[in-house]
């Protein structure tokens, strides 16, 4: 059952926050959505959108600006939570990059955290499911995106799951988790050492598969060239490259001067929800 914890008139829809008790998670977790003035007289496409580290629920409805163009196209817009909260796992609040805020979207298989972090689960069965059974939301036509971790879970979640989403696209994402600190630390504390295990997460490997051929319209990828993580962390030439041998259609779109935070998500927000609704709204 969801709880609704807020709810505010937006762009003639409505912005809401609900808490709903998580089967997958064992824990309450929190989840927001737009809703545009559509849906009051019957379903409509979808977005879930997945944060990156240190966000909440509420960062995308508060600044990225979607709602806009979400309401222009009668799309509903999804955003859970980054992680669980309240799981009580000794140093889990310990770094900004690892545990409370950065879930990495995976199904944790490692103790202690095997039993709260499961995100992958929790995103595409859990709230799919209960945005399905309690929200005018079309089974049909859902997408998904994110920014940094979140756009890494995106692009993963989707190119796991083809059947469930139909477009997707990402901003600046954590692209080769593999090969980065980022990912080489979060996934040696969920998945284990074991780096074979850590290519069922890592967009670059999976981009080498046929998934990749059925996101009608390609994958979109926003990248700033001044972004302080890109060389780093986020390694968006190695996902372009291996798409690229498997004849696979990326496009990375680099943009001079922009960063990783919200004002560069803002000014293209706009460009990803209309790449969805080509491919949602038929």
């Amino acid at each position: 059952m969801l709880e609704l914890v807020e709810e505010h008139r937006c762009f003639d829809g409505v912005q809401r926050i609900y808490r709903h008790d998580s089967q997958t998670i064992g824990l309450p977790m929190r989840f927001s959505v737009f809703l545009p003035k559509q849906a009051a007289s019957g379903k409509v496409p979808a977005l879930f959108y997945l944060a990156g580290l240190t966000c909440t629920e509420e960062t995308f409805p508060i600044k990225a600006g979607a709602q806009r163009y979400a309401a222009e196209h009668g799309i509903a817009l999804i955003a859970p939570d980054t992680s669980p909260r309240g799981a009580d796992i000794p140093g889990e609040k310990d770094a900004w990059d690892f545990g409370v805020g950065a879930g990495f979207y995976v199904d944790a298989t490692c103790e202690p955290w095997a039993r709260r972090y499961r995100m992958d689960s929790y995103v595409t069965r859990e709230l799919r499911e209960t945005v399905l059974a309690e929200l005018p939301v079309r089974e049909d036509r859902i997408g998904i995106f994110g920014h940094s971790m979140g756009g890494h879970g995106a692009l993963v979640l989707a190119l796991r799951n083809p059947d469930l989403y139909k477009s997707v696209s990402a901003f600046a994402p954590i692209a080769a988790p593999s090969q980065c600190p980022w990912g080489v630390k979060a996934f040696s504390g969920y998945l284990g050492d074991d780096r074979e295990a850590w290519k069922q997460y890592d967009a670059s490997e999976l981009i080498k598969g046929d998934a990749a051929s059925r996101f009608e319209g390609g994958i979109l990828i926003d990248q700033g060239m001044a972004d302080q993580f890109l060389a780093e962390q986020l390694h968006p030439d190695v996902l372009e490259r291996n798409a690229q041998q498997a004849g696979h259609k990326v496009t990375v779109r680099r943009h001079e001067g922009y960063d990783h935070g919200y004002f560069f998500i803002s000014t293209f927000v706009g460009e990803h929800v209309a790449h969805h609704a080509r491919v949602l709204g038929r």
